[in-house]
Formats: structure tokens, C-alpha cells, sequence
């Protein structure tokens, strides 16, 4: 009976099978770290995006229903309106007693600082940001019996009948009826950049609004973390009784006096928003030179990605106003 030997791997054999082993695994390795990476990266620049679209979304609806009024189109005619000149700044905060009074200016703001006299940043304003502030009142009118007792409202009328500017759940005495007026609850929103989120801490900066509440106080409120920069234009048509009404001749910076101008009329606001990445991003630099609007910042040189968008909302409520172009 012959007994056939049985023989192991050699030591080349095992070397050889170890260096391709070897090789695999670094390979198999290589390909899952570029693969997380990628992952990461696509879901940081998702994240960028997701967070400017909703800013813009948020944003829109409210500059375009700016210079809304009810059934009046005469806001110079709203009786209890403040004038400009004594509403903090030509209406450019929203804080203050007369801060949400001063309805001929239904786009306001101030270029490159925080300038909310009244009522302070949530932490510390993001330096170089611009705001906004827009006035109007709800889509909606309000049904009596009306509540909250320290609610602003507008009593509207067609013009050029005389609106009227009212607190609490008494509609004013006089012309006003069901028929003739409608209520509606006055909306004013001032948007900034602040250095710091309420959601993701003080490394993260924020899109914040001052909103007017139903109580008549103005509360803060986080829109959207990620933000870094806001920048407003305006677009003003230059000859609103001429043969070119009704088109933009020229954008100026938000708070230029010639928005102020009793012969302009604001039609437009652009808008840009520079988003910044939530987390630093080992290995990546930001070395780019970022140039929008009145802005050319950069490069950071940082680990944080950034994205910058842009949008131009045309309002639909614009009207040339006497003595207040915006």
C-alpha cells in the first residue's frame, strides 16, 4: 500500500500569499477611505445647499408681499403710522417703541453692520452683514371677535379712504365696518447674521430674524444655522411716471439715500446669502476669493467649505410713495 506525503506551504509560497493579501486589503481600504470621504463631502456641500434654499425660501414670500396693506395702496394714508424721520433711523430697525410703526418704509435696512437700534444681536452680529427690514400686514384678514390685547393692526379701506393703525381687539370708531374695512394683523421682520446658532452653539453662525409678536414685542428667532454673510440690494425704477415705468433702472446698496428719494420707487430686492459649512473638513483649505455685491472677502484659509448664492425677488405691492422712494 503506497502512503502518498503530504507537504505544507513553503515560506515562499506563504510570503507570496501575504503580499497579495496584503495588497488587497490596502486596496479594498483605499477605496472604502475615498469612498467616506466623498461621503462626506457631498453630504457637507448638500447640507450648504439645503440650508441657502431654505433661507431663500424663507426670505421671499415676506420682501415679496412687502407694501401689502389690505385693501389700501395708499400707505401714506394709514393714519397712526409714524413718520420716518422719527422712527429710528428712517425705519431701518424694526426694534424701539416706533420701530414697527413706520409703515412708508415697507423695505428697510442697513449696508455692512447690524444697526437694530433698540434691541441687540441674539449673541454678537456677524461684522459686514447687511440687514433687512420689511413691513406689510397679514394675506389673511382677521375675523372679530378679535383677541390679543396688545396686537398691532391695520384697519384697511380702499383709498383713497383713510386706513387706520390700531392696538388691541377694538376696531377703531368711525367709517369702519364689515362691509367697507378689513382687519389685518401687522407683520414686520427684521433680518440679520449673527455669529452664533441657538441649535449648533457659538461656532456657527445663523440667520435670525426680530419678528414682531402678537404680545407687541419683538422676540429673536433662529431661521436657518450656517449663514455667514447677508447682502441686500435694491432695485429702483428711476422715472416711475415715465415711458419706462415699471422696470429697474439701477440697484443701489440696502440704506443708500437715493432709495430715499421721493422720485424713485423700489421694485426689486436682491438678495445674497454666503452659506458656510457646519464642521471643518480635514484636508480641505478654503483659498477661494469670494467677490458679490459690495463684498470681495476672502480667502479665509480655513477648513470650513462655503457656498454663495443669489436671488432677485420683485415685489408686488410696489408703489411710488410721497416723500419715501422705498
Amino acid at each position: 500500500m503506497n502512503i502518498r506525503k503530504q507537504y505544507g506551504m513553503t515560506l515562499i509560497e506563504l510570503m507570496v500569499a501575504l503580499a497579495i493579501g496584503a495588497f488587497l486589503m490596502l486596496g479594498a481600504i483605499t477605496v472604502f477611505m475615498q469612498s467616506r470621504t466623498t461621503f462626506r463631502i457631498t453630504e457637507s456641500i448638500s447640507r450648504m445647499q439645503e440650508n441657502a434654499r431654505f433661507a431663500l425660501e424663507a426670505l421671499e414670500p415676506d420682501i415679496r408681499m412687502a407694501h401689502y396693506w389690505g385693501l389700501s395702496t395708499d400707505t401714506v394714508s394709514i393714519q397712526g403710522s409714524v413718520d420716518p424721520a422719527a422712527g429710528n433711523s428712517f425705519g431701518r430697525t424694526p426694534c424701539g417703541a416706533n420701530g414697527p410703526r413706520v409703515l412708508a418704509v415697507a423695505v428697510g435696512g442697513t449696508n455692512n453692520a447690524y444697526g437694530f437700534g433698540g434691541c441687540a444681536a441674539f449673541s454678537g452680529a456677524q461684522p459686514n452683514a447687511d440687514t433687512l427690514v420689511v413691513r406689510r400686514v397679514s394675506e389673511d384678514p382677521e375675523t372679530p371677535p378679535l383677541t390679543g390685547a396688545a396686537t398691532l393692526r391695520v384697519q384697511s379701506m380702499r383709498s383713497p379712504a383713510p386706513s387706520r393703525m390700531f392696538t388691541g381687539t377694538t376696531i377703531p370708531a368711525g367709517v369702519f365696518n364689515a362691509t367697507n374695512s378689513q382687519t389685518h394683523r401687522l407683520v414686520v421682520n427684521g433680518y440679520y447674521v449673527d455669529r452664533s446658532s441657538t441649535l449648533l452653539g457659538a461656532t456657527v453662525p445663523s440667520l435670525r430674524a426680530k419678528v414682531l409678536q402678537a404680545t407687541g414685542v419683538i422676540a429673536d428667532q433662529e431661521i436657518v444655522s450656517g449663514v455667514e454673510d447677508l447682502q441686500i440690494q435694491l432695485g429702483l425704477d428711476m422715472d416711475p411716471d415715465g415711458d419706462d415705468s415699471g422696470s429697474v433702472d439701477r440697484f443701489v446698496d440696502i440704506g443708500d439715500p437715493l432709495a430715499d428719494d421721493i422720485d424713485v420707487v423700489v421694485l426689486a430686492v436682491r438678495i445674497w446669502i454666503r452659506v458656510r459649512a457646519e464642521r471643518a473638513e480635514n484636508g480641505f483649505v478654503d483659498t477661494t476669493n469670494y467677490v458679490y455685491a459690495d463684498q470681495d472677502v476672502g480667502p479665509f484659509n480655513d477648513n470650513f467649505r462655503r457656498l454663495v448664492v443669489s436671488k432677485t425677488i420683485y415685489l408686488r405691492n410696489a408703489r411710488p410713495l410721497p416723500g419715501m422712494g422705498s
